[in-house]
């Protein structure tokens, strides 16, 4: 079979929009879900199944993830895995296709021309052809099977009647007529080939995209029905797996057990607490002053911020969220950085007064400068904070200079930049206080719902509310959708967890 070139299609102009980051393939899905296979002790694994039970459930993962990432990710979008140029499988590949177009360009320029291997190809170009056209172009379907007879072709060549260049133009027409307006140009630039091997390439090369484009689109055409039927579906694959393999929630009960004790806990003042329970310290510790114990509500919606916080280190992962497990660590990643921002902005602030940061946009140049340093923030955390109190620092001298205000003192700028190096530090006061005004947020999301939790947005996050909002948002959704999918199995781990009669359980509205 000829290679369709590799072209990664988040490249295209008129593809996902700008600024969103790269969606996961369904390749990267299919490999973060196959270690909930791997992710429980040997102890509690199941007698060991045959090769063939192994790679049904594999397959029946990947149709779950690709189903979830349709529905959960708006920018999911399906592409071609790309080889890198230098590793062997790369070597090889590429060997193995130049061969394959030189035997080619040998068959073709015999007397008389050998045309098997054109034949084999046109046969696959009408394939994919057939395979572009929607339900509705049955003229269109008949007049392809008419012209590219496969059977009619082998007889003129066998006869040297074979019309090559007229094949060619009609096989290119035919595709300015089925493909994306961003095609265009690529399939004009076919027409100016004359060599007819670089052109079977080219063709096959275009023809990949426009299947990939199809593919997209079918996905973009499906998602509203999928997510109809997303919740349905998800909970009945997902029951599936939990038959063939009964320990499958093992560590999603031990997530929601530590949960629930951590809320009829006292946080521990120790530093060195453990990080399951870090959560209880940036949350109120309403547990502690109400004699019932949580409800099942507020013990999920908490174990989902619980995540945001979660060891990457650890394989004990709830495999109810296994599929977001990638997403989840993101958008903590995220989060740190909203913190660090609003740190920065904060103490700016103190020190410059409001009449610079009542200037969006200088409040904006400064956030674009933070956000540029910080980026490698996890790796050289004080490394990046000394940059950031350069940086920052001087900005405010400059424009309170420009504004004929009060320059910094000495004493004030070594201050300021004193206080922005201490950011870097987990234990910082005015981090502390922003994580905890962060994650109080996000469980208001949870339990009031968004728009609510908007009219009461926080005022020292007002800096960075655009970005927190577009999280939250993200957040809410994400675990919204997972816990109307696993509601079922939530509701009867918890039933075991906490007693219903002592609880009590408070009347919640369903997010």
């Amino acid at each position: 079979m000829p290679k369709m070139e590799k072209t990664a299609l988040q490249n295209d102009s008129n593809e996902a929009e700008s600024g969103a980051h790269k969606p996961e393939t369904p390749e990267q899905t299919q490999e973060n879900q196959s270690s909930c296979l791997d992710d429980h002790s040997a102890a509690s694994r199941p007698e060991v199944r045959s090769v063939t039970d192994l790679i049904e459930t594999v397959n029946e993962i990947s149709k779950l993830s690709i189903a979830h990432e349709i529905v959960v990710n708006q920018d999911f979008y399906m592409e071609d895995s790309v080889l890198p140029p230098n590793s062997l499988e790369g070597r090889i590949m590429e060997t193995m296709y130049k061969a394959f177009w030189d035997h080619l360009k040998v068959q073709l320029s015999n007397t008389p021309a050998d045309f098997t291997g054109a034949l084999e190809l046109l046969k696959e170009v009408k394939e994919i052809l057939l395979s572009l056209l929607l339900p509705r172009q049955n003229s269109l379907r008949n007049e392809i099977e008419e012209a590219l007879d496969i059977d009619l072709l082998k007889q003129e060549a066998e006869h040297g009647a074979l019309d090559v260049p007229h094949l060619s133009k009609y096989i290119l027409n035919l595709m300015t007529l089925l493909c994306a307006p961003v095609r265009d140009e690529a399939v004009r630039k076919l027409e100016s080939i004359t060599d007819p091997v670089q052109l079977l390439r080219g063709i096959f090369h275009v023809l990949g995209l426009m299947k990939m484009d199809m593919v997209n689109y079918t996905i973009q055409s499906l998602r509203p029905y999928l997510k109809e039927h997303s919740i349905q579906y998800e909970r009945a694959k997902f029951q599936e797996l939990l038959n063939k393999q009964p320990n499958l929630l093992d560590c999603t009960t031990k997530w929601l057990t530590k949960t629930a004790l951590d809320l009829t806990t006292p946080p521990s003042s120790s530093p060195d607490s453990p990080s399951s329970s870090s959560m209880a310290h940036s949350s109120p510790n309403w547990a502690v002053d109400n004699p019932q114990l949580p409800s099942s509500t507020m013990v999920l919606y908490q174990g989902y911020l619980n995540l945001l916080l979660w060891d990457l280190g650890s394989k004990e992962f709830p495999e109810t969220l296994l599929m977001d497990k990638i997403r989840l660590q993101d958008m903590e990643s995220q989060l740190k950085q909203l913190a660090i921002l609003a740190s920065v902005l904060l103490v700016a602030r103190s020190f410059s007064g409001s009449a610079l940061f009542s200037s969006t946009e200088f409040v904006n140049k400064l956030k674009r400068i933070t956000k540029a340093l910080v980026e490698e923030f996890n790796s050289r955390p004080e490394e990046a904070m000394v940059n950031v109190s350069e940086q920052v620092s001087q900005k405010i001298h400059e424009r309170l200079q420009d504004m004929g205000l009060t320059a910094l003192s000495s004493e004030k700028k070594a201050s300021l930049r004193g206080q922005l190096r201490n950011i870097a530090k987990k234990e910082n006061r005015v981090r502390s206080i922003i994580d905890q005004r962060i994650h109080l947020f996000l469980k208001g999301c949870l339990v009031r719902g968004m728009q609510e939790s908007l009219l009461d947005f926080p005022v020292g996050l007002i800096f960075i509310k655009g970005e927190l909002t577009k999280l939250g948002w993200k957040f809410f959704n994400l675990m919204r959708h997972n816990q109307q999918v696993f509601s079922p199995y939530y509701d009867e781990i918890l039933k075991d967890i906490i007693p219903p009669a002592p609880a009590q359980e408070t009347e919640m509205e369903s997010i």
